[in-house]
């Protein structure tokens, strides 16, 4: 029987090897680093399966494919339905009906409704509801992946032997860089803080002409602030200016976030082609599935459903990149 080795245990590798397991393949992991941690891109994701929001600015696929994201987690990780709020202060609402423009599937939201939907929100007048989102943990989701192979029966290696890698599907993200050299990296910048004097039941997003910010709450008064989006190969360290700019977002959302109290600062390279569209491509006897860009958790399902495809049924989906397949 096929044994097929998947390389790296991020979202993408993880996501690629329970689909395959699913499908009854045989499969093996390979990660250096171990099981998930704060070494991978995907342990500081916002989580959030906003497809809609996300077409303000990206291409056509990523809402289409995006929309079946959210039942894909479903089945394997807890989800939470509650939709996304996008608000903006009174200078900023000529930024908020751009953003309406850009997308759909969202009713909009006075002060009322706004209180209604997040009573904790002070001072929006005008808002952007899409109720038919939905958020994860990403780090329970890649928990979950992970415990699931492991129940499944598939091997986590954390030595790379050469003579291993028969049927490899490359899932390293930026590491790859020395066979996809088209990669880049974009850097990612994000705060977790405690402020359970707080209580937000959804992904808020707060337009804002320099950074726009988006809060997602983790629950027990826990939330994830971020993030940016600077084209940097630094992933050493937060610039003074970005924590400056994500806390005093989360202070605009509320005040009562200037006393929360910082549990960690992120800061990761997402991995990424030129058009920011995830490519499945063939070189030699390996295949690459890589660039989620700022899409893991809502185009890694759609990814690992290609690259099953692509191995197991000879298909070839959308990402597949035929001038190098």
């Amino acid at each position: 029987m096929t044994i097929w080795s998947v390389i790296g245990a991020g979202v993408a590798g993880l996501a690629v090897a329970s689909e395959l397991t699913a499908r009854g393949a045989k499969v093996q992991v390979f990660d250096p680093k171990g099981p998930p941690g704060p070494h991978g891109c995907s342990w500081w994701a916002g989580g959030m399966l906003a497809p809609w929001c996300e077409y303000e600015n990206a291409e056509e696929p990523v809402l289409r494919l995006g929309q079946e994201a959210i039942a894909w987690w479903a089945d394997r990780t807890a989800v939470s339905r509650c939709g996304t709020l996008v608000v903006a202060n009174a200078r900023d609402v000529p930024d908020l009906r751009r953003f309406a423009r850009r997308t759909e599937a969202f009713c909009e939201a006075d002060r009322e409704r706004i209180a209604e939907l997040e009573p904790d929100l002070h001072g929006f007048s005008k808002g952007l509801y899409f109720g038919q989102e939905a958020h994860l943990d990403p780090r329970q989701a890649l928990h979950d992946l992970y415990h699931y192979l492991e129940g499944q029966g598939v091997v986590f290696h954390h030595k790379l032997a050469p003579a291993q890698l028969e049927n490899a599907i490359d899932c390293r993200g930026l590491q790859a860089r020395d066979a996809l050299p088209d990669l880049r990296g974009v850097k990612g910048e994000m705060l977790v803080v405690r402020c359970p004097d707080v209580t937000l039941n959804r992904p808020v997003r707060l337009l804002h002409p320099r950074m726009p910010l988006y809060i997602v709450p983790r629950g027990d008064g826990i939330y994830m602030l971020g993030a940016t989006m600077i084209e940097s190969e630094d992933s050493n360290r937060i610039t003074a200016r970005s924590m400056l700019e994500l806390l005093s977002a989360a202070y605009a959302l509320n005040p009562v976030f200037g006393e929360a109290e910082v549990l960690e600062i992120g800061v990761d390279l997402r991995p990424a082609f030129p058009d920011n569209m995830p490519r499945i491509r063939r070189l030699g006897r390996t295949i690459y599935a890589n660039g989620l860009y700022r899409h893991g958790y809502l185009l890694a399902p759609a990814l690992a459903q290609g690259v099953a495809d692509l191995v197991l049924e000879n298909k070839h989906s959308e990402m597949v990149d035929e001038d190098r397949a």
